[in-house]
């Protein structure tokens, strides 16, 4: 079955496109579930190592100072986001080169290979140091194989849907990574509350990590049915019409490359505002749903299981929002609900913050929801915002390149910045105040982004649905 149609406009209305992608919507369902579901696998991973940080730093990291336990966890936490640019510049231009699908189901590999490995090293106490190199060992895998990840589920998706329809559609790839994320969560609440503390730090630990492998070849499957988007599929015909092939039907290897730099100089300005897009919503996102637990725990003593229900229950309240933000942005536009994330971060962290230190759980419950609403401002908006900041012919590559950046230098390090500030000023409000400079970046990088919704990507042409 193709992936698209090209249909002529009628004679009588000249001004109308020459071409219009009609998309298949049994085939737009199918990638958008594929990518959605996809993604979930991977942050069910990734988000894993998260929840269960405190257990790991006395597996991996023996001190008697729980704190230094911690940082060192998350300090292999954030090196898995150092090698994620790497990732993105393997991954991103290869995606632009042989296609997203192909690259996708690369990704699902090694990231469930990673996390899987994790769950076989031995402790520190079997095999002294060479534990916690081996946990980094693993932990660099899942950050290369990640830095293609985001960039291509959402390039996958924004190519795919319509134009009218992409802010919604694309919601559905973080409506992946919060169920990625409940589950996540969800099986170490489930442990916690079960096994005892010597069970746990014994052998329960690994179960999480054990379970990537089924769960990879699932999201393999999904992923090797997919077909190419239609952008994509367009663009290479056009570079073979154009004369950039030897002839049509090329081998895939001989495609002509685009090149790094062009990807980067070419792309400049987009590329700073994806910086700062990117920097607001993983700096919120990760200190919600990967720093909080632990921020709960180990700093204001709040029992652990208590600390990660409600964040559960945080991120199945944003489940529940996130498809209705993504159509809203499809209908007053991605600027005004980024933007509206920006004002709230910047006016609210501090009470959010204050309620969640007064410790009842009402307290604690109500301030994270109050985080967790203005979040899904981020996360029903940035999936469709980002692929339409670059063209089709380096969108997979330049997204890669400035998302994987802005993540490594400021979402990854958000958990192990947030707690040394913490030990170095006494202040209990850095998480607050770092949640507020993150806003100001955003809002700057909002001010000069160009609206997108409803119109065509760049480099493609318009996109309309067809009839099922």
């Amino acid at each position: 079955m193709p992936t698209a149609t090209v249909a002529t406009p009628p004679a009588h209305n000249p001004t109308a496109p020459k071409h219009v992608t009609t998309t298949d919507p049994a085939l737009v369902k199918r990638a958008v579930k594929a990518a959605a579901l996809g993604n979930a696998m991977e942050w069910f991973d990734f988000g894993v190592y998260s929840y269960i940080a405190a257990t790991l730093g006395k597996v991996f990291f023996p001190s008697g100072n729980p704190t230094a336990q911690l940082l060192s966890t998350f300090g292999a936490f954030a090196a898995a986001f150092l090698v994620r640019p790497l990732g993105g510049m393997v991954f991103g231009p290869l995606g632009d080169r042989v296609g997203r699908q192909k690259v996708l189901a690369v990704t699902m590999i090694m990231m469930a290979a990673g996390t899987f490995a994790i769950g076989l090293i031995p402790s520190y106490a079997s095999i002294g140091v060479g534990a916690p190199l081996l946990l980094l060992a693993a932990r660099l895998v899942q950050g290369f194989s990640t830095g293609g990840e985001y960039a291509g589920a959402s390039t996958f998706i924004a190519e795919y849907a319509p134009d009218k329809r992409r802010g919604f559609l694309g919601s559905w790839l973080e409506f992946g990574t919060l169920a990625g994320y409940i589950g996540g969560a969800g099986l170490v609440t489930l442990m916690t509350a079960l096994l005892s503390d010597d069970a746990l730090v014994s052998w329960g630990w690994r179960i999480p990590f054990l379970i990537a492998g089924p769960m990879g070849v699932i999201g393999l499957y999904l992923r090797l049915r997919l077909e190419e988007t239609p952008a994509f599929t367009a663009e290479v015909e056009k570079a073979e019409k154009a004369g950039r092939t030897e002839k049509a039907g090329q081998a895939e290897s001989d495609r002509p490359k685009v090149p790094l730099r062009e990807m980067i100089t070419g792309q400049w300005k987009a590329l700073l505002l994806c910086v700062g897009l990117v920097l607001v919503f993983n700096v919120t996102d990760y200190m919600l749903l990967s720093y909080m637990p632990s921020y709960l725990t180990s700093e204001l003593h709040y029992d652990e299981t208590h600390g990660l229900l409600v964040v559960l229950g945080v991120m199945a309240l944003m489940m529940i929002v996130q498809p209705f933000a993504g159509a809203l942005t499809d209908r007053v536009g991605r600027r005004p609900v980024i933007a509206a994330g920006c004002a709230g971060f910047l006016l609210l962290s501090v009470p959010a913050l204050l309620l969640i230190r007064q410790g009842s759980l009402a307290a604690v419950a109500l301030g994270m929801a109050a985080l967790g609403l203005l979040l899904v401002c981020f996360t029903a908006a940035m999936p469709s915002a980002l692929p339409a900041l670059f063209p089709t012919r380096v969108r997979y590559g330049s997204l890669s390149i400035g998302f994987n950046v802005s993540v490594s230098l400021f979402g990854g390090t958000t958990p192990l910045v947030v707690t040394a500030l913490i030990g170095a000023t006494g202040n209990m409000m850095m998480p607050a105040y770092y949640m507020m400079a993150a806003a100001v970046v955003g809002g700057i990088a909002v001010w000069f982004m160009t609206e997108s919704a409803g119109r065509p990507l760049p480099g493609s042409e318009p996109s309309v649905e067809g009839r099922p």
